[in-house]
């Protein structure tokens, strides 16, 4: 009650002093306050309101732009190093950001559940599935002890601390049991799956018959005031896109590398540190007798052929040259045994670890004790050394300086990128004071659009970097874009240099495309007209159907028919055969399926009925799963504000270029 009576005290005395000192205290806030605006500028602010915006929320909880960017950009930037030839533009695409933001809700929704169900994850259960993860299994030194080094450059490559990364497999952990309840006890009963698979896998006989678009747009002549009306009336369809001239600069590693130079004594002093490295690897060549004994085996079972390794042991050191001999009749490791156990030469890191330890230990001609590996027992025999011829340091000069450069650009990069991002904002009427300043090139590129031309390749095939020049700043206000990255170690910045805004393409240009639409339109309601006179007939009188060659049709052996026939063919009611069904393909025609007879599912085996019923109940549990999830965000009350992404299905850009 004490502490709070002075602190009612104190903000009394607090609020008098700013009555009593109005000037002075505005004179301090403006101290404070425009001083960042001088440093961060109005658009700083405005930008840092950008990434502050919702574009989810999940429980009264907000995932921000910011939040959202980060995650895409960690989730590509590890497809990228498990997928080096992934096109990045998959990347960068509206749908694959638009996926991040649904598994970053997916994780809030999951996550919140743990939380309000108390689903928590013990000491022990945590440290079972960090023994069990097979990429921390690998970092486990000879003796069985974790190497904590390498364990925190595991963590570090993700940003976290070990016990970070502890933290988030518990929370992985406590996550996982939100849903293992639905997965772990879904099921199908085995004559509900039968059911389900039997009707799944039914085959149809049909004759379909079609009437193509094609067929009847010779008989077609539309006037030019129809042509006129059409075009009026659908001008969205006949708009040229915007288009912009940039000039831009990239700043990437090769560019970095440009403006570094190695004197020739740090050249000759690597040289004499490395040079036996920089010669090539020794290599050994080694022949081995293997009993096999994998890391699952009993110990009885591992004990025994480690037995039978010593015995083959001592055969082998009582009579050397016999080595091939007893490899032969004896060795279990099938690839090599018949070439009397020889390995052939190998590096290190070509073998695992035990053996390669112990082949890189010996002389030539000698022959190892008994090795244990996960394989089993390896008795080892070293047969040749190849010792590289060292280099001059002539023949590694270029090689010398091109390792230095990349080592040096690699570490200056990121001083360099920041020179860059701040040189592109802090003058933003021009790339020529970064350009020069960094010694860069500038150049330039013609007729951009929002999305990337046929053929772009590199920065200009690149979404995020298209958007940014097509952004507010870059058009109404002509400043730079903001340094972009464009890929790894690579930041990219452009400005334009003239802009056309989207325009409606003049009838004349595009006379043409008016005239097959309108054409194909008509064609296309004639088809479907004649379609469904042909369907009112043939179902009156089904012996007048003039239909082709039947064909056997099932989902899983479509005859390449259209996806809307076969569903249509497979759907339809076939109470009283012949059944006919029409089929509306829209701007391709009309088709009609006459069906003649069903074929049942053929009787699978015993192993392919067990393989379908598992797949099917993966299926049910999937679908289970889902409808759970639905659950759990109708109860967390989420919304995502973002606008999922529409694709575009009309491409004028011929038109548009005329």
């Amino acid at each position: 009650m004490f502490a709070f009576f002075v602190y009612i005290l104190e903000s009394s005395r607090m609020f008098d002093f700013v009555r009593k000192h109005t000037k002075i205290m505005m004179f301090v806030m403006f101290l404070l306050i425009i001083p960042s605006f001088v440093l961060f500028g109005i658009d700083g602010y405005n930008r840092s309101r950008e990434n502050g915006l919702a574009v989810a929320r999940v429980g009264g909880h907000e995932i921000t732009q910011g939040e959202w960017d980060a995650a895409h950009k960690s989730e590509a930037d590890r497809l990228r190093a498990s997928m080096p030839n992934l096109d990045a533009k998959l990347l960068d695409s509206p749908e694959a950001r638009y996926a991040t933001l649904e598994r970053l809700v997916r994780e809030r929704v999951l996550a919140q559940a743990a939380d309000k169900f108390k689903l928590t994850t013990s000491d022990a259960r945590l440290a079972r599935e960090l023994q069990e993860n097979p990429t921390i299994a690998s970092l486990r030194l000879p003796d069985g002890k974790l190497d904590m080094e390498r364990y925190r450059q595991l963590a570090a490559s993700q940003g976290l601390t070990p016990e970070g990364f502890e933290a988030r497999v518990r929370q992985d952990l406590s996550v996982r049991q939100v849903e293992a309840g639905v997965i772990s006890t879904g099921f199908s009963a085995a004559s509900v799956a039968d059911v389900s698979l039997n009707a799944f896998f039914e085959k149809r006989e049909v004759q379909i018959a079609s009437f193509t678009t094609s067929e009847f747009a010779s008989k077609v002549a539309p006037t030019e005031a129809e042509l006129d009306a059409f075009y009026k009336a659908n001008q969205a369809l006949f708009q040229a896109p915007e288009q912009a001239s940039i000039e831009y600069v990239v700043l990437d590693l090769e560019a970095v590398k440009k403006s570094i130079s190695i004197n020739e004594a740090d050249l000759k002093s690597y040289y004499d540190q490395n040079a036996l490295r920089l010669s090539g690897n020794e290599e050994r060549r080694a022949s081995h007798i293997l009993i096999n004994a994998g890391k699952d085996a009993s110990a009885a079972d591992r004990q025994k052929a480690k037995a039978r390794a010593e015995e083959l042991l001592q055969v082998v050191r009582k009579s050397p040259d016999s080595f091939a001999e007893v490899a032969k009749k004896n060795s279990q490791d099938t690839g090599s045994a018949a070439n009397g156990g020889d390995l052939d030469f190998f590096a290190r890191g070509a073998m695992v670890k035990p053996f390669e330890a112990a082949a890189f230990a010996m002389k030539k001609g000698d022959i190892s004790e008994v090795v244990e590996s996960d394989f089993g027992y390896h008795i080892i025999k070293l047969t040749e050394v190849k010792t590289p011829k060292q280099r001059s340091f002539e023949e590694l000069r270029a090689s010398i300086e091109a390792d230095l450069k990349a080592q040096q650009a690699q570490r200056k990069f990121a001083e360099t990128a920041e020179a860059f991002t701040n040189g592109v904002y802090e003058q933003s009427d021009s790339l020529k004071p970064v350009a020069e300043k960094l010694k860069l090139e500038i150049k330039s590129a013609a007729n951009l659009t929002r999305n990337p031309v046929p053929g772009a390749t590199g920065v200009l095939a690149n979404a995020k970097f298209l958007a940014a020049i097509f952004g507010p700043d870059s058009i109404e206000k002509k400043r730079n874009t903001e340094a972009i990255e464009t890929a790894p170690n690579q930041l990219t910045a452009a400005r334009i240099t003239q802009y056309t805004p989207a325009r409606t393409i003049p009838f004349t240009d595009v006379r043409s495309v008016v005239r097959d639409r309108v054409v194909a339109a008509h064609a296309a309601e004639l088809a479907k007209k004649q379609g469904l006179e042909k369907l009112l007939a043939w179902k009156a009188a089904p012996a007048s159907a003039l239909m082709p060659t039947a064909l056997v049709v099932s989902r899983d052996q479509s005859q390449n028919i259209p996806p809307q026939v076969l569903s249509a063919a497979l759907r339809a009611d076939v109470s009283a055969l012949p059944a006919f069904v029409g089929v509306d393909l829209g701007a391709q025609g009309y088709a009609i399926v006459k069906i003649n007879k069903i074929v049942p599912r053929p009787t699978p085996t015993e192993s392919a009925a067990k393989q379908d019923r598992a797949q099917y109940a993966q299926w049910w549990i999937g679908a289970e799963n889902q409808a759970y999830y639905n659950l759990l965000k109708e109860t967390f009350k989420v919304e995502i504000m973002a606008a999922r992404p529409a694709r575009t299905s009309i491409d004028l850009s011929v038109a548009a270029s005329k």
